[in-house]
C-alpha cells in the first residue's frame, strides 16, 4: 500500500487554559507539549545538514509531494456484493472511466524456493470465476518461480480514485492450446514481444536486441498464429481480495477483504 501520509504542516496547538485551583497554580507549569510532526522535522533537518545536496534536493521533494488532492469517490461496504469479482470489475471500469492510465497493468509478486521475493509489473489478461490471468514464459523469472512456488500476490492501484485491489492465492499454468490462444488473441506487437523470448536472461548489447526485435515483428505480421511454445497463460485463483478505498482527509479508510472459506466467501473490514 502507498504511503498516504500528509506532509503538510499541523495547526498551531491551543494555548493551555489557566486553572482556578490556587494549589495547582502554584505548581510549576508542565513543560510544553511537543509537536512531533515538528521534531519529526527538526531531526530530519538535522539529517539534512550532513547530506550533500543531491540527498536534500531529492528528500525536499518527497517531502513536497501530495496524494489525494482531488474528490474521491465514496465506497459502502456494506453494499459491496457477496463475491469480489463483481467489485473487481467495477472498480476496474471506475478507474479506466475516469481516466486512470493503464488500469489493467498490475504488480505481480512471487517468490523463488529460497522464499526471496520478486515485483514486477505486469498485464491482466482476463478476470473471471476461475481467477486472475496473466501471461508469460514458463522459462522466465517468474515462470521459474511459479514453478518452484505456484503462489502469488497482485495489486492495483488507481491514484485518481484513491482505491487499490490485492489480491492473494495460488497459481495454476494453462494447457497449451488456452495459452496460445491467449497470445493470439492479443496484439502483433505482443506476438513479436513473446517471439523474441529469452525473458530475464542476460543480454549482450542493445543491438543484439534490436535484430531480434526487427526479426520477431516480420514473423509476427506474416504469420499471426506463429507458435511460442514457452508462453504460459497463468490464473491465481484467489484466497483473499482487499478493497482500500483512501480517504483524502487521512481519517476513514475503508478497507473490505474478502476471504475465501469451505462455505463461500466471507467480508471483514479492517483497520486502516
Amino acid at each position: 500500500m502507498p504511503d498516504h501520509t500528509d506532509h503538510r504542516a499541523a495547526g498551531a496547538t491551543p494555548e493551555p487554559v489557566p486553572s482556578s485551583d490556587p494549589a495547582r497554580s502554584a505548581a510549576p507549569e508542565p513543560a510544553p507539549e511537543v509537536d512531533a510532526r515538528a521534531d519529526a522535522d527538526a531531526k530530519a533537518d538535522n539529517v539534512d545538514a550532513n547530506a550533500d545536496a543531491d540527498t536534500r534536493a531529492f528528500r525536499t521533494l518527497l517531502r513536497g509531494l501530495r496524494v489525494w488532492e482531488s474528490e474521491l469517490p465514496s465506497f459502502a461496504a456494506r453494499r459491496a456484493p457477496a463475491e469480489p469479482l463483481p467489485l473487481f470489475r467495477q472498480w476496474l471500469s471506475e478507474a479506466a472511466e475516469a481516466g486512470v492510465p493503464e488500469p489493467h497493468t498490475m504488480s505481480l509478486a512471487t517468490a523463488d524456493a529460497a522464499g526471496d521475493p520478486s515485483v514486477r509489473i505486469v498485464m491482466l489478461h482476463d478476470a473471471d470465476e476461475h481467477g486472475w490471468h496473466f501471461g508469460t514464459h514458463r522459462d522466465s523469472r517468474k515462470g521459474r518461480e511459479l514453478a518452484a512456488r505456484p503462489r502469488a500476490a497482485l495489486a492495483f492501484y488507481w491514484p485518481a480514485v484513491g482505491r487499490q485491489v490485492r489480491v492473494r492465492g495460488t497459481v495454476t499454468a494453462a494447457g497449451p492450446e488456452e495459452s496460445a490462444a491467449d497470445l493470439h488473441h492479443r496484439s502483433t506487437g505482443a506476438l513479436a514481444a513473446a517471439l523474441v523470448g529469452r525473458q530475464s536472461e542476460v543480454l549482450g548489447s542493445a543491438e543484439e536486441l534490436a535484430r531480434a526485435a526487427d526479426a520477431a515483428w516480420e514473423r509476427a505480421a506474416r504469420e499471426p498464429d506463429a507458435p511460442v511454445p514457452s508462453w504460459t497463460l497463468y490464473v491465481l485463483r484467489a484466497d483473499e481480495v482487499e478493497f482500500f478505498q483512501g480517504d483524502p482527509h487521512r481519517r476513514q479508510h475503508v478497507r473490505l477483504n474478502y476471504r475465501r472459506t469451505e462455505g463461500g466467501w466471507e467480508k471483514e473490514l479492517l483497520w486502516p
